[in-house]
């Protein structure tokens, strides 16, 4: 069986989960984020979840100090794969924000990884912190425009997903 590591980033509310969860129902799938550990720490000291600009500046900021401190997200990120490679799951997307954070990845796992950037027009563009604000800001190898009703979204990502499993190392 083929496995596949697909990281996966977006502005907050393109539909990165949704089309995750179409990719499931074909295929099966580990979702993993960089961002899973840090949220769990925020929790600690208060956050409810929350996805305005002050959590999102929160969750960032922390992610930034656990990178600084000991590579944390990192390690979690490279322990989800190690998970990823002794299951019997075909697709694992990884969401990374950073465009530093994703070349270390990709770096660091030693197998071939694919990146896709998913957009859709409107929504929020500015979130006034660098790690949501930088998504664009890295060479993706796949861009899916996320802007079918959620009727046709379905078929649509699946089709343009089946060619990116087929083209995938």
């Amino acid at each position: 069986m083929k496995k596949t590591v697909v990281v996966i980033n977006g502005r907050g509310g393109v539909g990165k989960d949704t089309l995750c969860a179409f990719a499931a129902e074909r295929y099966s799938v580990q979702n993993s984020s960089a961002i899973t550990p840090i949220k769990e720490m925020a929790e600690i000291i208060g956050w409810r979840g929350e996805k305005d600009n002050r959590a999102r500046a929160l969750l960032a900021g922390l992610k930034q100090l656990a990178i600084a401190y000991n590579d944390y997200p990192n390690v979690y990120l490279r322990q989800e794969y190690q998970r990823f490679q002794e299951s019997d799951c075909q697709v694992l997307f990884v969401h990374i924000r950073e465009k530093e954070q994703i070349a270390h990845f990709i770096a660091t796992v030693g197998c071939p990884v694919v990146t896709l950037l998913v957009r859709r027009q409107g929504g929020q563009t500015v979130y006034g912190n660098p790690s949501d604000d930088g998504v664009e800001d890295f060479s993706y190898d796949y861009i899916y425009h996320n802007d079918k009703p959620l009727e046709e979204a379905r078929a649509d990502f699946l089709d343009f997903f089946a060619r990116i499993l087929e083209e995938a190392p």
